[in-house]
Parts: C-alpha cells; structure tokens; sequence
C-alpha cells in the first residue's frame, strides 16, 4: 500500500515522472559501459592495473564538483540537460574507433569527460527537479531514483555483458549513446517555466567559493554532509574486504555476486519507502536510523555465517542509500534555486570522494590487517557518525530551513 502510493504521487507528476524516466533510461547505458569499459580494456591489454584505470578516469572529475556545478547555475536547467545528453550521445559514438591497445587514450578521455558531464548532469536535474517538483515529493523522487539505479545496475550489467559477447565495447557504447539521446527526447518533453539565471555577479572562484559556504554555515547540511562523506569512507575500505568476507564464508569469489544482488534488493526497498520515512522522520533522523543499521551491518559481516552474510547484505542495501538520498533530499530543501547547482556538486564531491579513498585504503589495508578487526572498527565508527547526527539539536536545523526555504526560487 505505502509503496505503490509512494510510486504513485511522483509518477502523477508529470515533471517527476519524466525526469524519473530520463534517469531510468540513461542510468541503463552508463551502467552497462561501466562493466564493458573494464572488460574491453583488460581483453585488448591483458592488466588489470589498466583496466582499473577506467573506473578512476570516470571518478576524477567529481574532485571538481564544486566548480563543475558552477556551471548549472549560469544556464537554464532544461536545455543545459538537453545539450549534455546529445553531447554525450555523439561523443560516446567515437569509442566505434577503438580497435586496438594504441587507441585505449580515447577510451580514457571519453570516459573522463563522461565524468566530468555527469557530475554537471546531476546537478542541473538535482536543480531542475528541486525547483518544478512539489517539495513534497522531493523525497520520493529521491528514493525512486535510488530505485531505479539500482534496478539499473542488476539488469544492465547482464545486457552489457551480453552485448559485449556479440558486438565488442563499440556495441555497448552505441547502446549508451542511444540511452542519451532517448534522455535529451524525455527532457525536451518536459514543460518548465525557468527564468534565465541573473547574470553572474562574481567570477569563477568566487561563484564556487558561495556555494561552499551556504553548505558549510548551515547548521542542519553541514554535520548531515559530513555524516555522509564519514559513512562512504568507511563503505569503501568495507566494501574491498568483501572478497575476504566471501573467503572466510568457504565459497568462490562468484559468490560475492550472490551478496551484491541480495544488497541491491535492500536498496530498491529502501528507495521505495523513503519519502514517507522523511516526512515522518526528517532527513536528520532517517539518515542516522539509516547509518546504525549499517553500523550493524558492517560489524556482524566478520560473522562467518551464510545467513548473517545474507542479512548483513540486504541491511546494507537499505541503510547506505538512507544516508546518500537523505543529503541530497536535505541540500534539495535547504538551498536557494540559484546555488543549487553548486551546492549539490560540492555535497556530491564531500560525500562520494571518501568512497574512492576508503576501496583504495582498503585495498591495502586488507592484505595487512585481518578483515574481521576492521569490520568490527568500522561497525563502532559508523555507530559513533549515527549517534553524533541523533544528538545534533533541531532547533537552529529548523530555523535555517525556515529561512532557505523563504529564499529559495524556481530552478
């Protein structure tokens, strides 16, 4: 019942619903070159250390968010969507032209603007969506959208892989490139009323530098980000044991895909239920109920036990995308339309950064310290990161919002 009539109020929305479709169809295509970008590298090189490299290319440029965002501040949110999707349409269609381990350069500067474009992309829909979305639905975008990815990343895996097989990574690319332009399609659909931005009053830096600090003086975003970037650290050194973790449970290291897939079904759950859980609870609460859970979670995978595993996995599916749709639903609410584009870059970049330095901490750490010790340690650091954002007073949270949310103007 609850489920259905979550789905329900964003899909009558006719601009939530688009823009729901938009991330459905493009999330397709960029999580079956995500998988085919590696396997492609590692079949025309033979290293892995390559084939990794594709992952940190596409990662890089999000350590830019904050002035990446900038830019979808200065453009009408609409069309600068539009014009990012058929950009990447046709850049993506270059990738055709790597046939061999002397044009791998392409494949990394491609990956790298894809990036760079997807960090502008989500805060340009971020914005859009903050500003033409009832702001009693923002919660529920957010956790379908959380949905929708995750869904995404159980069946286009499958599809790339198949795809792969047939055609090579020039067929997967066509496929990613078809999933941008069908998004630019849905976007143009889309019927907005956007004032074109006021002409900027402060160069580059300093038009970053405001986005910066609106996030760090408001008393309710700021300790909720910093929870956030805290909880992804320690997500990334839990998740590069889970091979250990399959280890110590007696089994192959294909069966980590069976705890993947029981973690995905958490998160599409969790996406489900989270606009009633904000309303009820707000986004301070909902993210820390959200990081004890995966405090639990983490702490009891040093169990070797099939079952618990199972738990571990899907009570970790729901309590990491509590926190992340958490913050974005937070920034979404305290953040005047015009900053919106930076101040969700900047959390972006405060938030998913620590996750790439955590799997490469734990990739090392792994080999030096017992898997066991360290998921009990990250178990009591994430109880400690919930407990500190449980005991943060209200109050002057409250009045912030109150006050951004008379500020804030249409996307």
């Amino acid at each position: 019942m609850t489920t259905r009539w979550t789905a329900v109020r964003v899909l009558r929305d006719r601009t939530a619903g688009r823009c729901l479709t938009a991330v459905v169809v493009s999330g397709f295509g960029t999580s079956a070159l995500w998988l085919a970008s590696g396997v492609w590298v590692k079949d025309l090189t033979g290293s892995d250390g390559l084939a990794a490299l594709c992952m940190l290319a596409t990662w890089a440029p999000t350590l830019a968010g904050p002035l990446l965002g900038t830019l979808a501040d200065r453009h009408r949110r609409r069309p600068l969507l539009v014009a990012l999707s058929l950009f990447m349409a046709v850049l993506l269609l270059t990738l055709c032209a790597v046939d061999g381990p002397e044009e791998l350069w392409l494949l990394y500067a491609v990956l790298f603007v894809y990036g760079a474009a997807g960090t502008v992309h989500d805060a340009a829909e971020s914005a859009l969506v903050a500003g033409a979305v009832d702001r009693s639905l923002l919660g529920d975008f957010n956790g379908l959208r959380m949905t929708a990815n995750e869904g995404m990343k159980l069946l286009a895996p499958l599809a790339g892989a198949g795809l792969y097989t047939a055609y090579g990574g020039p067929g997967v690319a066509v496929l990613d490139a078809a999933s941008f332009l069908a998004a630019a399609l849905v976007y143009l659909s889309l019927r907005v009323r956007e004032e074109r931005p006021a002409p900027a009053r402060e160069g580059g830096r300093s038009a970053t530098a405001e986005g910066v600090r609106h996030l760090w003086g408001d008393a309710g975003l700021r300790p909720l980000v910093l929870a956030g970037g805290v909880t992804m650290l320690c997500a990334g050194v839990s998740g590069a044991l889970t091979y250990a973790v399959v280890e110590d449970l007696g089994h192959s290291p294909a069966y980590a895909g069976v705890l993947y897939a029981v973690q995905g079904a958490g998160s599409v759950t969790v996406g489900l239920l989270s606009g009633p859980a904000l309303r009820r609870l707000g986004a301070r609460r909902f993210a820390a109920y959200g990081i004890s859970l995966l405090a639990a979670a983490v702490a009891l995978r040093a169990v070797p036990y099939d079952p618990a595993a199972w738990a571990c996995a899907a009570a970790v599916g729901v309590g990491l995308p509590a926190a992340l749709i958490a913050v974005l639903t937070g920034v979404q609410q305290r953040t005047p339309g015009p900053l919106l584009g930076r101040v969700t870059a900047t959390a972006g970049t405060l938030v998913h950064t620590p996750n790439v330095i955590g799997l490469a901490a734990g990739a090392v750490l792994v080999e030096l310290l017992g898997h066991r010790a360290q998921l009990v340690a990250l178990g009591v650091v994430l109880g400690v990161t919930a407990a500190v954002l449980l005991g943060q007073s209200p109050a002057s949270a409250d009045r912030t919002a109150a006050r951004s949310a008379s500020d804030a103007s249409p996307a």
